[in-house]
Formats: C-alpha cells, structure tokens, sequence
C-alpha cells in the first residue's frame, strides 16, 4: 500500500492520496492535507496529527483488502451508535414528496428516548416494543407505513453484517385501523363550501383547490407557480411504475384558484408558492370553524379532500385505474382499499334501484286495523 502526495496551486499545503497505479480512478484522495511551511503551533500540531491520521487510514485500507474473499469485517467498517447507520441510511435513501423513511428514523428515536443506541440493543423484542409504541400513537397505514421503513433499514444492516438474523423477521408491519371511518364530501357540500365565506381565504382555496384535484396538504402546500403550465398541473408525486411526476388536467374550478392565487403573488418576483398556509394543525383548525359556518355536520380534516376526490370519481362512473393514475398510484389497489364509499349516500334511492311493479295489481294490502268501539 502506498500513499502518494502532491502540492496544491498555491503550494502552501499538500494532499495526499492513496497510490493504487496510474490508470483513472486508481488514486482516490485520502482527504488529509498537511501545510508546507506550518506558520504557528496550531498549524504544526495539524501536521502531526494530519500525518497520524494517514498512517490510521493506511492499516484500515490494508487490513479492508486483506478481509477480502475472507467471513471478516473489519471492525471499522461498522458504526457503534446504530443511530448513525440509520441516519446515513436515509440520507442515502429519502425521496422527494415521500418523508415516510425520515418519520420512521424520528419516531424511532424519540421511542429509544437516547442518543446511543449499539446494534446489540436492537432485538426482536425491541422492534414489537417500536411497533407497538407506533401503534398506540397512530391510527391507518402510517403505523404499517413507519415500521416497514424501519424493516428496510435493519434488512440492509443484516446484509451489511449487523446481525447474523434479522431481528424484524418476525414482526411484521400491520395498519392500526381507525375506530372511526372518514368522512367524504358529497356534490352538494362541495358547491356549499366555494359559496360559504372562510376567515383564511388562502386555506379555503388551498382545501378546494385539494377536492378538485387529489392532493394531500403536504403536496398542496409545495404547489409553485412554475408547476402550473395553462391548464395542466405537475405534481410533486412521483409515480414508481415510471419515475415521472403526475400530471393533472384542471378543473374549471381549480384553474380559477390559480388565476387569483397568482394574481395576489403578482408583485412577488421569480417562481413562488401560490398558497401560502399554516402547519397542518392551523390548517384543520381554520377549516374545522370554516365548515361549521357551512352548516356541513361533519367532521372534516384536510385529508378529507382526497378521499372526496376519488368517491366522487367513482360515484360518476370513472374507472378505477384511471383515478389511481389521478391520485398517483401504480394500481388501483390503494384506492379500491382506502379511497372508497363507507356509507350510501342515499339508501332510499339506492335500494330503488331494483326492479318494481304495481304493488296495488300484485300485492294485497294489509287489513285495516280494527278499531276500538
């Protein structure tokens, strides 16, 4: 193993490199550099200590090829503090429009309620006491959703020599089913809600503007002026059948919301968020008061738009791969299982449904009860 040097442009520091051969990409930079001329203590004690630091590196390079075609791992090639593992893995491994992975790794870590966790501490008893702690704390799929990120990372530890079995294989990641079903939207209430008066009138178009189209408040939120091209949304969903945003034809509707949000970001330069909202809680409260003076007598949160959205849908009759291209999922499965109709809308028309025929002609009626003398 050799280590190589050079001298920078200036000539006032040099860099070193470990020397593998003359081809490209055989002399990877070590990430050490030493001054030339050290102009004070501070700067020779960085010498001194740049230049321990190289020979460190130089016998973990050495015993790293040594281990190769050998069952042993370098000690260093593993992190004490499991935390920084999971950390490094999601900065590797995060998307854009998801933060699912993110959530897990902070829900983790206010359930180990410590800054060390070693890889030794994590059992399988520890992961039914995250699953169950994630459980109580969420209702639907985030529990399911939070857990099976927290699989991920523990299945790439085991391949990374963390663990000789997965400490997860045995706990899967389950939905904690809301008590409650949620609440939708019907025709009528959408028409009530664009004529009743909201006291923020940026979350009542960012929520309209959400039942026209699909969105959820984390992706309305991050609407910007540029995604809006005449009268075709780009969202910030990406599809994972093909790795390309969705895009959505607005509705009449929805294009007027645009017209004025971007009227009222005229005097803004540059691209610009077109709605400019609360946290989500804020947001809930407003639209909680907002549809109270609707006289809708429902429980509405934000994420009642979607669910809206797509039972409309179907209630007209659109097919259910095409609302799942709508709301950005590969398969209509998502839909077929969360975004559906939990109660009919009106019963009495619904059961009217079924064939009839003259109930006088074919039916007897009833004796009259007998009255009492």
């Amino acid at each position: 193993m050799k280590i190589g040097s050079y001298l920078n442009r200036t000539k006032d520091k040099r860099i070193y490199y470990y020397d593998y051969g003359r081809l490209p990409g055989q002399r990877p930079a070590i990430g050490v550099f030493t001054y030339t001329k050290p102009k004070n203590q501070t700067e020779k004690n960085h010498n001194k200590q740049a230049l321990e630091l190289i020979d460190v590196k130089k016998s973990q390079t050495i015993i790293e090829q040594q281990s190769i075609g050998s069952a042993y791992i370098p000690p260093h090639k593993f992190k004490e503090n499991f935390l920084e593992y999971y950390a490094e893995y999601v900065d590797k491994n995060k998307t854009d429009g998801n933060r699912a992975l993110q959530n897990s790794f902070k829900q983790f870590k206010e359930f180990v309620g410590r800054s060390f966790v070693s890889p030794v501490d994590i059992t399988e008893n520890l992961c039914k006491e995250f699953r169950k702690f994630l459980l109580a704390k969420f209702k639907g799929e985030t529990p399911q959703g939070y857990y099976a990120r927290f699989k991920w990372v523990l299945n790439a530890a085991t391949k990374d020599k963390y663990f000789q079995v997965n400490p997860t294989d045995e706990v899967s990641a389950i939905p904690n089913p809301s008590a409650t079903l949620k609440e939708n939207l019907e025709v009528e209430e959408y028409l009530t809600l664009v004529k009743t008066p909201c006291l923020n009138e940026e979350i009542k178009f960012a929520f309209i503007f959400c039942c026209y189209t699909g969105l959820r408040w984390v992706d309305v939120e991050r609407v910007w002026n540029n995604d809006v091209n005449e009268d075709v949304l780009t969202t910030r969903i990406i599809q994972k059948k093909t790795g390309l945003p969705v895009t959505l034809t607005l509705h009449p509707i929805a294009q007027a919301i645009i017209k004025i949000q971007r009227r009222k970001r005229d005097s803004t330069p540059g691209n610009k968020k077109l709605f400019q909202l609360l946290g989500r809680n804020g947001c809930n409260k407003v639209l909680e008061k907002w549809i109270a003076a609707a006289e809708i007598s429902k429980h509405i949160t934000w994420s009642c738009a979607r669910l809206s959205f797509a039972i409309l849908l179907r209630d007209a009759l659109v097919d259910e791969v095409t609302i799942a291209t709508l709301m950005g999922h590969a398969t209509p499965k998502q839909v077929n299982k969360t975004y559906k109709r939990h109660r009919a809308k009106d019963q009495l028309q619904t059961i009217m449904k079924l064939p009839s025929v003259d109930i006088d002609k074919y039916f007897l009626h009833l004796p009259d009860e007998e009255t009492e003398e």
